[in-house]
């Protein structure tokens, strides 16, 4: 078989099968055992980390304690180049409650709590961010440094920062990671 076409064949099944469709069915249950899950409604819309098809990705959920800070990353590759991605942080997390997400801030901020969300294509083309106008909340259900789990809930609704001011909804958000 000619290498050209062999080669085209296989990328064109890589690429055909690279975007897997989202159902009701992948929003992860809100556990607290460290099962490293991430979802959320944007805007009615079942949202969860992926890869691009076979190829790996690495970081695809993180979550990370600076001093009482959390900080946490979910990204979305399934239609690379074009990505997604949720960045939430929280500041004074010593225990389990619900934190507020309502200061106007510059993303990042290192001095606030915010919910941030982009939808890029190399560089950013959306950005949406929490603000005293559009709000939030992180409910901090489980704060386990013993276990390096924490797990909780969250919701808020954002305006894009670059184009026209449109808003953002997230809610249902639910999160269970290890540290």
């Amino acid at each position: 078989m000619n290498k050209n076409l062999f080669a085209a064949l296989f990328f064109s099944v890589l690429l055909t099968s690279c975007k897997k469709e989202v159902t009701e069915d992948d929003m992860p249950a809100a556990t607290q055992t460290g099962a490293n899950t991430f979802g959320a409604r944007v805007n009615g819309q079942v949202w969860i980390p992926q890869r691009f098809g076979t190829i790996p990705a690495s970081n695809l959920l993180e979550a990370r304690m600076i001093g009482n800070d959390l900080i946490i990353n979910a990204r979305n590759f399934a239609s690379s180049p074009n990505e997604t991605e949720f960045e939430i942080r929280v500041i004074g997390v010593t225990t389990t409650g619900t934190f507020a997400l309502n200061s106007n801030v510059t993303h990042p901020s290192f001095a606030n709590s915010y919910a941030y969300y982009v939808k890029r294509n190399l560089t950013p083309s959306n950005e949406w961010v929490t603000s005293s106008s559009y709000t939030g909340s992180v409910t901090i259900t489980r704060f386990d440094l013993s276990a390096n789990i924490i797990s909780g809930i969250f919701q808020f609704n954002a305006l894009n920062i670059y184009n026209s001011p449109e808003p953002l909804s997230v809610t249902d958000g639910r999160f269970d990671i290890k540290l």
